[in-house]
């Protein structure tokens, strides 16, 4: 029996899954639980650093604001994943101008304040913003990327070597490159759909993918977002779909 119990662990973890309403298929090589461990070390790492600089929660009329939109969403969310109902959800307000929005594995959120603020977002504008960050969390993009690295290795590694390969290894990055561009277009639907749940109006889908449109600077090398008018055409078409 002690010989089988690595064998039937490597088994539980190495899992097929379906994305939440796009229906996609994942291979997933590392555990939920597994990846949800290290996110929220670093989690706390980043929020620990920022709060040690003064630049965690400062506004606290935003912070209120922002967990406020989140909880309504988090629900719509968890419908579409029951999973979901078990993580520990957080979301915070980073004082840093380089933090836009960001999701970890589990539902951790990062909202930068500067960009709320650069944009003027309104709650349903914001509220967009927020779903496709509990998007990425609810598809398990994180769980997904790190097990797409593992099978791209072609060997068995820990989840700490696959993760410092995806930082540095600029091929692997390219070579997945097509994976993060199917996510973030998976991430802006599938957020749309939460937010729409939620009881957010198609309006403010359109208003805000038009400020991104209007914001972005051009795609980098490595970018793996769309560009602001596919993002934008893409919001135009789930408006109509969704009929508001």
């Amino acid at each position: 029996m002690r010989c089988l119990l690595p064998a039937l662990l490597l088994a539980a973890a190495h899992v097929h899954a379906q994305v939440p309403d796009s229906g996609r298929w994942q291979e997933l090589r590392f555990s939920a639980e597994e990846v949800g461990l290290v996110a929220e070390d670093r989690y706390i790492e980043q929020t620990v650093s920022l709060a040690a600089d003064g630049r965690l929660d400062r506004d606290r009329v935003l912070l209120v604001r922002v967990q406020r939109i989140a909880d309504g969403l988090i629900r719509a969310g968890i419908s579409l994943k029951p999973a979901a109902a078990g993580w520990q959800w957080e979301v915070h307000v980073a004082g840093d101008p380089d933090v836009e929005a960001e999701s970890q594995a589990g539902g951790k959120l990062l909202v930068g304040g500067a960009f709320v603020e650069r944009l003027q977002l309104s709650d349903g504008e914001l509220a967009v913003l927020l779903a496709h960050e509990i998007a990425h969390a609810i598809a398990e993009h994180a769980r997904e990327t790190l097990s797409e690295a593992l099978i791209d290795s072609r060997r068995d590694l820990p989840l700490d070597v696959v993760e410092e390969r995806l930082v540095s290894d600029i091929p692997l990055q390219l070579r997945l490159s097509k994976l993060s561009a199917i996510q973030e277009r998976e991430a802006d639907q599938l957020g749309m759909l939460i937010a729409f749940r939620a009881g957010w109006p198609c309006s403010a889908m359109l208003s805000f993918y038009g400020k991104l449109a209007q914001d972005s600077s051009g795609p980098a090398l490595l970018a793996s977002h769309p560009g602001g008018a596919t993002r934008l055409s893409l919001a135009k078409g789930m408006s109509h779909l969704l009929g508001d």
